[in-house]
């Protein structure tokens, strides 16, 4: 196997998600070039041999010096450049190594890999335009092995450049890579992603059905599917996806919190609860795995807020508070975490949760409301008068039990102006 066509694929799959599985169980490249019929002046110059030598050992150092030599002496010797992009590369230099295919391609545009490798570098740099240039180009060029995987591999790496400015030309790439290596899931993935983002739903289902096809086992793409399902409000199907896989994986913990999302939105409030404890627990066959789950802040804040409806307050503020320590920015735990604050008599931090959330989202007459009664029970007379006349003024009888007893509460602790609180009759 070709160096080359090694080296395209190690980029590849460092630089793009979801590559192509050809030659992935390799762990070292072969330091051999397809041999390529050209003139014997332009045989390899022994200073590349020798680097190309160095770099199969891991000899980066040597190598990168050898290379320097058989630039300077041979400017235009596309090998050396791609030998010393790749060096580049692998020691962490993007600019460097940017520069350098830069100049393979120069000195030689037609080769495959040279434009594969620079357009994924300029992908990983930022400069998705740039990039989309030389994948394009690789994209009509042949490559020195396992020509429809490499190819399938540009087209999706142009598909994923091209999905923030082009995603009808991103669209049609994935498509190109789905028919060059039809095992592949991944160019349907991507797809079915960008399509659920322009809400051509139906069409996103199919692609994501057809990678399930391709790897039943594929959590991204159940995921997916899962999610267009319940913006499709098809819970149904998306409990019987979730149900199905964890029929054959019952350690999934992935699927379980899937699967609590999906009941909630059911209305399965206790069967979701169950769901959402099974997928905090450690999974004793995936440790990496029961650690992640623990980080996700979205079942502690599903679980906390089941467990708030079912009066279940010191849980539910343990769960919240989980939520929120991993998630600052989410707005509606904190909204929850000050009811259960309150109900647990917990006050300060009711308070100061009503305060974070406020950061976030404009007040209500409900959090006017708590904010009142939260401050009632402080003693804290002044902000309680404050906040159930706040209350008052914008409620506009959407909540009239509590208006009653904000009334009643001001008459209690503002007697001087019980008047304008009575209900006129």
């Amino acid at each position: 196997m070709s160096f080359h066509r090694i080296t395209a694929l190690l980029f590849a799959l460092a630089f793009v998600g979801g590559a192509i599985c050809v030659s992935a169980q390799e762990s070292k490249p072969t330091i051999r070039h397809h041999l390529v019929a050209e003139p014997d002046e332009n045989a390899t110059p022994p200073e590349v041999a020798q680097a190309e030598d160095a770099m199969q050992k891991g000899d980066f150092t040597a190598a990168e010096a050898l290379l320097q030599k058989a630039v300077v002496a041979k400017p235009n010797d596309y090998r050396a450049w791609f030998d010393l992009g790749y060096v580049y590369a692998h020691t962490e230099r993007l600019r460097e190594a940017i520069d350098a295919y830069r100049k393979a391609v120069a000195a030689k545009p037609d080769v495959f890999e040279s434009n594969l490798n620079l357009g994924l570098l300029l992908a990983k740099s930022g400069d998705n335009a740039e990039a989309a240039k030389y994948l394009q180009v690789a994209t009509q060029l042949k490559p020195t092995d396992h020509p429809e995987a490499s190819l399938a591999h540009a087209w999706q790496a142009l598909g994923r450049v091209e999905e923030s400015t082009a995603p009808q030309q991103a669209l049609s790439a994935y498509a190109e890579a789905a028919k060059l290596y039809p095992k592949d899931p991944e160019p349907h993935i991507a797809a079915a992603a960008l399509l659920s983002n322009q809400k051509d739903f139906d069409a996103a289902a199919r692609e994501y059905h057809t990678a399930l096809q391709l790897d039943p086992t594929s959590e991204r793409a159940l995921s997916g599917l899962v999610d267009v399902y319940v913006t499709q409000k098809k819970y149904s199907d998306a409990e019987a996806g979730l149900r199905n896989l964890l029929a054959s994986d019952p350690q999934n913990g992935a699927a379980h919190m899937q699967l609590g999302r999906v009941l909630l939105a059911e209305g399965k409030n206790s069967e979701a609860a169950d769901e959402f404890k099974t997928a905090l627990q450690a999974n004793p066959n995936d440790p990496h795995a029961a650690l992640e789950l623990p980080q996700d802040p979205e079942p502690h804040y599903a679980l906390g807020t089941l467990l708030m409806y079912e009066k279940k307050f010191p849980e539910a503020q343990q769960e919240l508070l989980m939520a929120v320590k991993l998630k600052p920015d989410l707005a509606d735990a904190y909204g929850n975490l000050a009811i259960v604050a309150a109900s647990n008599k917990d006050y300060t931090l009711a308070l100061q949760s009503l305060d974070r959330r406020a950061q976030f989202q404009p007040e209500t007459p409900a959090t006017y409301f708590l904010r009142a009664t939260t401050f009632d029970n402080l003693k804290a007379i002044p902000q309680a008068v404050e906040y159930y006349q706040k209350f008052l003024a914008v409620d506009g009888g959407k909540f009239p039990d509590q208006e009653w007893q904000a009334r009643h509460r001001l008459i209690a602790i503002d007697p001087r102006h019980a008047d304008k609180y009575e209900v006129k009759k």
